[in-house]
């Protein structure tokens, strides 16, 4: 705009220059007519004066196409400008939208995070409870015991009821069964799986009775009719304390059979502790 302005002010001032000489010319021209034969020497410089001035004009319209050319390159800049404008508030806008994407996208970040955080926590835990119980369980007392009468054949029938000492251990653990006097004693207090397998082969009385410490808890016999193998089993569930001591008695008359087939059988196991 400031080039535009001096190139106005230059115009007019070459416009008034122009109407200066213009109206000299005209002077000179009219004094030479009245004074031709006073000043012969101006005759002679009046073409070199109408040869000036239209010089002057040319360069005026050349300054005016020049002021309009620049004109329109300064409506062009404009135009740019104004295009620039647009495209700017575009990117604004999308800056906008990118920044509230952005926003949303830590606000999950933050929530995924927070998320993992607490099942990070959950996790500790569980492993912690998990090292709990594997620890409890390393701990836990086991006792678990199965063990077969004999290999002898017949047992019985006696005058008096005998202890039965089931001799063949197959499994121990916790050492709580002794096969030396065939007594089951629990080493701590809690909750007991027991059972027993009777075989006879003889007619008469078969069976066995179950005693906590000197307390019979069961007797069960059966009277057989005819010769052959026939079996009878049991289980019971008991709580007993530490130091209770569970046998198997054979009643007098009653009589058993068992071989390497371990047709009689004695086992248990604790199940959990009080």
């Amino acid at each position: 705009m400031r080039v535009v302005v001096g190139l106005l002010l230059l115009l007019l001032g070459l416009c008034g220059s122009g109407a200066q000489g213009e109206g000299g010319g005209l002077g000179e021209a009219g004094e030479i007519s009245q004074f031709q034969e006073k000043a012969p020497r101006d005759a002679a410089e009046e073409p070199t004066t109408k040869q000036t001035t239209p010089d002057i004009w040319a360069e005026v319209r050349a300054l005016r196409d020049m002021v309009v050319e620049l004109k329109v390159e300064l409506r062009n800049m404009e135009a740019r400008v104004k295009d620039s404008e647009s495209h700017v508030d575009e990117m604004k806008a999308e800056l906008m939208v990118t920044k509230v994407h952005v926003e949303l996208l830590q606000r999950e970040n933050s929530d995924l995070q927070t998320r993992l955080s607490s099942s990070e926590s959950e996790l500790l835990v569980c492993k912690s409870r998990i090292e709990q119980l594997e620890r409890e369980n390393a701990e836990r007392l086991k006792v678990a015991f199965y063990a077969a009468l004999t290999d002898a054949g017949q047992v019985g029938p006696f005058n008096t009821a005998i202890t039965l000492k089931y001799s063949k251990v197959f499994t121990n653990i916790g050492n709580a069964y002794n096969p030396a006097t065939g007594f089951f004693t629990a080493p701590v207090k809690g909750v007991y799986s027991l059972q027993f397998t009777v075989c006879s082969n003889r007619t008469g009385y078969m069976g066995v009775q179950l005693y906590k410490n000197s307390q019979r808890i069961l007797y069960n016999d059966e009277r057989k009719e005819e010769p052959g193998l026939e079996y009878m089993t049991k289980s019971v569930v008991l709580e007993l304390m530490a130091g209770d001591e569970i046998h198997l008695v054979l009643p007098s008359d009653y009589s058993l059979y068992d071989s390497v087939n371990n047709h009689n059988t004695f086992s248990g196991s604790l199940l959990f502790t009080l």
